[in-house]
Order: C-alpha cells, then structure tokens, then sequence
C-alpha cells in the first residue's frame, strides 16, 4: 500500500498513470462499477466539504468498498482524542485507507507508525493532491496534451492549497503557470510567473479562479466582496479578452459574484461541474494506486479510439 500525501511525492510518470486510469474509468461510464467486496476504507473529515467528502464516497462505492464516514463534530475527537488514535481505531477495525482533510498543515506526519494507505483530501493551506489530479484530467480531456498549456491561477495564493498543488504538478507537466492576485496573498514559493489579472486572463489557455481562504487569514479582507470582484475577479467584460477555445476552471466552492461573475459558473467557456464529475474518476483511480500496487480491473479495458 502507498500514501497519496502530495503529488511531489510522485513521479511524472505515476501521475500519468493515474491519470490514464482516471480517464480509462471515465470512458466506461455506469459500466465502473465493482462489485461489493470486503475493502474498508474510511472518511475522516476535520474541516467542512462538500465536492471533495461526497465525491471520495462516490469513487469508494463505486469501486465496491466498505466505507466508514468520521464527522469530528460527532466523535470522540469532541473528548480530546487525537487524530492518530482515531487513525489507529480505523486500522483496527481493519480499514485499508483513510481519506483525511485536516486543518493542521502536515497532520500525516503524527502517522508514521500507521500500517494503512493515507489519502490527503486538504491539509491546512498544504496540499490537495486528488483535487490537482482532477485539474489535470480536465485539462488533458479539453486539450489533449499538458506541455505547453498557459495556465493562469488567480485569487489567494497565499493560503489556498489548490494554488500550491496546481502550481507545482502544472510546472512539472510543462505548462507556463501564470500567478496573480491581491499583492498580499501573493506566494514567493510557488513555482510561475505573476502578472497583472488581466494579462493572466489574456493570455491563459485555462483559467483557475480561487476561492478566497477567509478561514485562513489573520486579519478580514480589506476590501468589499465588489471591490474584489471588479480588481481580481473574473468579469463578464475580462471574458471578451480571454484567448479563443480557453476555459474557466475553479475548484469551488464559488462564492459568486466574486471570484467570477455568476453568469460564468455555467457558462460555455466553464467547466466548474465537469471537474466535480472528473473528481470522482480521479480518486476511483487514486484509490486504486494507493491500497494496492496491482492494477485493478473493474471491467474489461476500454478499446482504443480509432
């Protein structure tokens, strides 16, 4: 079994497998389903979520696994029991994997002495790999290839996990990584280039607007959601600029009428819920790779494409 902490703990050529696998299972469509097998794995959520929670259970019943839901507002994690013996707990109820979102950057460090697979859904303003995954998968499914893409990312850079695994697996992919936002979320560490929203917009194959991390800063914003939305959202009148065939992305959830402008979110050019649908095949195969290094069939191989 292996652990799927950070897409920088994996090669190039493992995430492309991943991602092969993804799309494999995307092009079987309702045929993905396994049958019911003795494979427990269980969710342990510390922060809210919505797309990533339900679409980990998705993938995990789809794969035909057993699957234990963790609320930490109903457990003993209310009586101070901390995050490795619940951990513990799940291993010795015979859990395979554990899906965790945590708000402490680098929660998984406290498991070393775990023997199960550890699935990273978000820790603190560290990591999302599967969400990245899922961005690649779209990205692969709308253009074919990743090398030499233009991608822009824009919003909080400073607090969004999301902007952090982009960034690093689009440089590793090839892709020119546009960075840009409010001067003080700005992310020294992120591998791009930043530039102005409108020159990132302009020039981008595919745009990622960010949500802003209001759980995550020290001080309240100091603009208005308008202020935001009119200096770094993406506008009705930013879209006439954008390049010919480029497409809006966002890893939600969309607080609209500021990130973008609510027309956008199912707009032709937005591809917002194809990416809550690709994040299901995206962790059906994560999940695979992760709790075993045998490659699972779940039906016969799609035929290639003429």
């Amino acid at each position: 079994m292996a652990n799927l902490l950070s897409l920088n703990d994996l090669s190039t050529t493992e995430i492309n497998s991943i991602l092969d696998r993804a799309q494999q299972i995307h092009e079987m469509n309702d045929e993905g389903w396994a049958a019911p097998n003795h494979t427990l794995v269980a969710n342990l959520f510390y922060e809210p979520s919505t797309r990533t929670r339900f679409s980990f259970e998705t993938a995990e019943k789809r794969l035909g696994y057993q699957v234990l839901n963790f609320s930490s507002n109903t457990s003993s994690a209310l009586k101070g029991e901390t995050l490795y013996d619940t951990v513990r707990t799940m291993e010795s109820l015979g859990a395979k994997a554990v899906v965790i979102r945590h708000q402490e950057l680098g929660y998984y460090k406290a498991l070393g002495n775990i023997d199960l697979s550890i699935l990273n859904a978000g820790d603190g303003a560290g990591d999302h790999p599967t969400q990245a995954l899922l961005d690649l998968l779209t990205l692969r499914q709308e253009f074919m290839m990743l090398r030499g893409l233009t991608v822009a990312i824009i919003g909080d850079l400073r607090y969004s996990r999301v902007a952090k695994s982009d960034a690093e697996v689009l440089n590793r992919m090839g892709c020119r990584v546009l960075l840009s936002g409010p001067a003080e979320w700005q992310n020294e560490l992120l591998p791009g280039t930043y530039v102005t929203v409108d020159e990132a917009i302009e020039e981008a194959d595919a745009v990622i607007m960010l949500r802003i991390q209001h759980e995550r800063h020290e001080q309240a914003m100091k603009m208005t959601r308008e202020d935001y939305h009119e200096r770094y959202g993406l506008t009705m009148e930013r879209t006439l600029r954008m390049k010919q065939g480029s497409i809006i992305m966002h890893p939600g959830p969309i607080n609209r009428g500021v990130e973008l402008d609510d027309e956008l979110v199912e707009s032709e050019r937005s591809r917002y819920f194809k990416q809550i649908k690709n994040g299901v095949f995206a962790r059906m195969a994560a999940l695979e790779w992760a709790i075993s290094t045998e490659a699972k069939v779940l039906v016969e191989p799609v035929a290639e494409k003429m």
